[in-house]
């Protein structure tokens, strides 16, 4: 077994115009002061980190850790969930995902494509310098509009799509592989990683490669009304980051996992600040931690009632309750001798 480590703050949702939340500096200092021991960066925010220079440069890594850790932070793990995303996109879905590129790449998605794949890598090579063993992504998504098999897909789409979303990830996964990185794909909804099955299906298509893993977020199995308690029985050897987010699922006769279109607060699935869902994270902490999965509790906020600032405040003291300090010891060692093989034989009547 193994103590999960944190609490830790997924800063994405945080970076804003105003102080403390526009500079490095700033955040980590709030960060501090709330409780928590790590941050999750995300690197599309220049604010917080040149990613460009990161891939470049160990000393320019090695003075931003020392920032950080000046406020009594580790960096849990880099980010690249938006460039991840551009990785793979289908055409349908072009005009919005071009608001995640700069100008120079928006309406020419195959430079928008390369563009993401390099920042991808960037982000690997920055990981190493940083002494980091994990990164967080989304894996894209190409076939997400035939999520709904109406109309009916042909036979073989699912695997060519799969194939070219492995294709399109292998040179960067061998790239992480290089750099002792690990790739978790956080498991979500508008991702062709959205679940336990396409899970095994990409692994599958990459040939079973060794960093292709998890991060687990229990809030979106939640909106699919998947068992995230058995998800951890599944894969937990897969599970290398952990985001503590939690959610609610009320379906009236109006409305259920699709939605209905409705603005986040009229759906029946929908995200809340920690302790205000319905997410059993006990059993999700005592999992976890029984099958030693080497993670940090990392919050990310996403709620559509409470602000995000009392969400952080309160969610440093949440995940710190829920952290188990995982036993060393058996509770009925006291009762235990040293072997004897006589004595052994005895009690089998051999």
């Amino acid at each position: 077994m193994k103590t999960i480590k944190g609490p830790a703050v997924f800063l994405a949702q945080f970076v804003d115009n105003e102080k403390p939340f526009n500079s490095l500096d700033g955040i980590c200092k709030w960060a501090s002061d709330l409780g928590y021991k790590g941050v999750q960066i995300p690197t599309w925010e220049s604010s917080l980190i040149d990613l460009d220079k990161a891939a470049e440069s160990k000393t320019y890594c090695d003075e931003l850790k020392g920032r950080i850790a000046s406020y009594g932070l580790e960096i849990t793990e880099l980010s690249t969930h938006l460039q991840g995303q551009l990785v793979a996109v289908h055409s349908a879905y072009d005009v919005m995902f071009d608001n995640f590129a700069p100008e120079a790449y928006k309406n020419n998605p195959k430079a928008r494509t390369e563009w993401a794949v390099q920042q991808v890598k960037n982000a690997a090579k920055a990981s190493a310098h940083l002494g980091l063993k994990t990164h967080a992504t989304f894996s894209g998504a190409l076939l997400w509009h035939t999520m709904h098999p109406w109309p009916q897909r042909p036979n073989g789409l699912v695997e060519m799509g799969f194939e070219e979303l492995a294709k399109r990830w292998l040179p960067i996964l061998n790239y992480f592989d290089e750099c002792g990185v690990d790739v978790c794909y956080e498991i979500h909804p508008g991702e062709d990683l959205h679940d336990g099955v396409t899970f095994e299906r990409f692994l599958e298509a990459t040939n079973n490669h060794k960093r292709v893993n998890i991060l687990y977020d229990p809030s979106h199995f939640v909106l699919q009304q998947l068992d995230y308690i058995a998800y951890i029985d599944h894969y937990h050897q897969f599970i290398k980051s952990f985001h503590v987010k939690d959610a609610e699922f009320n379906p009236t006769g109006k409305k259920g996992v699709f939605g209905g279109y409705s603005d986040w607060i009229d759906r029946a699935g929908r995200y809340r600040s920690l302790g205000d869902g319905q997410i059993d994270f006990k059993t999700i902490f005592s999992k976890l931690t029984q099958y030693g999965c080497d993670v940090w509790a990392v919050m990310e906020w996403e709620c559509c009632i409470k602000s995000p600032e009392q969400g952080a405040r309160e969610g440093a003291t949440f995940i710190q309750d829920h952290i188990i300090e995982a036993t060393e010891k058996r509770f009925d060692d006291f009762a235990g001798d040293d072997i004897d093989e006589q004595k052994l034989k005895d009690i089998l009547n051999l």
